[in-house]
């Protein structure tokens, strides 16, 4: 076994004994979701996002690909496509991070501090620099309209028409793609 491939079972098997939720794809670990939860305190604070994860032929020595599955309004991630513009995960990756870094570390330091400065969704961005009141009953308006327990358990029933509404049009987009 490489130790690429060895590292993957590894990480993977970290996240699946953990508390989150995670779905392999077909049984591989190089493809799955994991259910996310908004960080108190914060406007997400509620929310509860599908996280589309795929480990490229290079993990960990090349980032994982993260995309959020259902719709969030954030200044640093793509509203469409649901691709996250992270510059931990995207630029900075190191292979000493794991996959539970990004759940528990990466992606909840994305919602609670968004960088207006290097947007994704331009009229998120906007928003919160103008009016960031606005901006926050926005992310609150997103996080009843597509991101509860009730939508979530409704797409994973298989109950497509009530979740297609709310789900992204693409997975996840890998930064070779951005």
């Amino acid at each position: 076994m490489t130790s690429t491939k060895r590292r993957i079972e590894t990480d993977v098997m970290k996240l699946l004994m953990s508390d989150y939720e995670v779905t392999l794809v077909n049984d591989n670990m190089r493809e799955f979701y994991v259910r996310f939860y908004g960080p108190g305190e914060t406007p997400f604070a509620g929310g509860i996002w599908k996280i589309h994860v795929e480990l490229q032929a290079e993990y960990p020595y090349k980032s994982p690909s993260i995309g959020f599955m259902n719709k969030i309004f954030h200044p640093n991630i793509d509203e469409l496509s649901g691709s996250v513009c992270l510059d931990v995960i995207n630029q900075t990756w190191s292979p000493m991070f794991d996959m539970i870094n990004i759940f528990e570390v990466f992606l909840p330091q994305l919602l609670r501090y968004p960088n207006p400065n290097d947007p994704l969704n331009g009229e998120a961005a906007a928003l919160m620099m103008r009016h960031p009141k606005e901006y926050e009953a926005k992310v609150k308006e997103y996080v009843q309209r597509f991101a509860t327990k009730d939508i979530m358990d409704a797409a994973e029933d298989g109950n497509e028409d009530e979740a297609d509404e709310e789900m992204s049009d693409i997975g996840s987009i890998s930064e070779d793609e951005e």
